[in-house]
């Protein structure tokens, strides 16, 4: 069955909605595709006025900033530590939004939005305090 991403047939006091019209192909949505830690992998898509998408399958490295120093360095990754979207992430190296990972110059937090943007950026965490939101 497709993923759909249109209104709903019900009001949120439970009443039903009688909708004008019927459902659009713009409106289908896409399945899951998770963004794991491996050799990088991207995949393009096609969305609506001909714009495309980059869909990050594998990553292994993420651009991360240094608050202290205001600089970006390339770093590697090496695995990921938590990712509060999902616990069991964490067991399967699968990268979001706001997860946290491990890389060569220490423990950052990604802030980009790999399946949609393309690449990996994150801030450096300094330890012992708590990851920015």
């Amino acid at each position: 069955m497709a993923i759909w991403q249109g209104r709903p047939k019900r009001k949120a006091s439970g009443g039903r909605l009688r909708l004008a019209r019927k459902k659009r192909r713009f409106e289908v949505g896409r399945e899951k595709q998770f963004t794991h830690v491996g050799v990088r992998k991207v995949k393009m898509y096609r969305v609506k006025g001909a714009n495309t998408k980059a869909r990050l399958l594998l990553v292994d490295t993420a651009n991360v900033v240094d608050p202290k120093t205001k600089t970006m360095k390339k770093a590697t990754i090496l695995s990921v530590k938590s990712n509060p979207s999902n616990p069991n992430y964490v067991q399967r190296n699968i990268i979001t939004k706001g997860a946290t990972v491990m890389t060569d110059i220490g423990e950052a937090v990604i802030t980009s939005r790999c399946g949609q943007d393309g690449v990996a950026n994150a801030i450096l965490v300094e330890s012992g305090a708590s990851p920015p939101k």
